[in-house]
């Protein structure tokens, strides 16, 4: 970072010698006073970016809840049309045939996917 802002301040014909007794500040005053403000706006955009990725999941939040309800209930449908079809004289060997037969559905449409 320091060396960016470095470069930065050369090309803008800064002087970015730095102090001996303190190595972390710079000799002349407008270098040290830009170098708070590239660390402070460094640290807005920080704070900025990050407050915008919360905005994001939080829209993304709902749309994703809204595509798995979506999901579940057609899930849920087609289990029910399923075993509407079933007689109540089929007893277990009904039942898990038309497991079978939505798990055939299942494979066939993720092999297709």
């Amino acid at each position: 970072m320091r060396s960016a802002f470095e470069a930065w301040a050369q090309r803008d014909g800064h002087i970015v010698r730095r102090r001996e007794d303190k190595p972390e500040e710079y000799l002349v005053y407008e270098t040290q006073r830009r170098w708070v403000i590239w660390q402070a706006a460094l640290a807005h955009g920080a704070k900025a970016a990050e407050a915008q990725a919360k905005v994001e999941q939080q829209t993304a939040a709902p749309a994703m809840q809204q595509d798995e309800a979506a999901v579940r209930n057609r899930v849920l449908n087609e289990v029910l049309d399923a075993f509407s079809d079933l007689d109540e004289t089929a007893g277990m060997e009904g039942v898990l045939k038309v497991i079978q037969g939505l798990k055939k559905r299942q494979k066939a449409t993720a092999e297709q996917a």
